[in-house]
């Protein structure tokens, strides 16, 4: 299974970006069918939200993760 065929959940972030910029560079460089720009375009959406949500949970394990030590550091634990 090629990455461009996986399920955008199954991407890693790097994974994800990278197909992001294929995608940009297909899109800028070549003459498309209306259809496969459009299909281009809505995979593009679908990783850059996948990419945000990914952030998102890394932020939060880090602030999860941050607060602990804080904590630890004060006596609280």
């Amino acid at each position: 299974m090629t990455e461009k065929s996986k399920p955008v959940d199954k991407l890693s972030y790097e994974q994800a970006m990278a197909e992001i910029e294929e995608i940009i560079l297909k899109m800028e460089g070549d003459q498309l069918a209306l259809e496969e720009a459009l299909a281009l375009f809505e995979r593009g959406q679908a990783l850059a939200k996948h990419c945000a949500d990914l952030l998102s949970q890394a932020e939060l394990k880090v602030r999860t993760l941050t607060g602990r030590e804080l904590d630890a550091l004060q006596g609280k634990e």
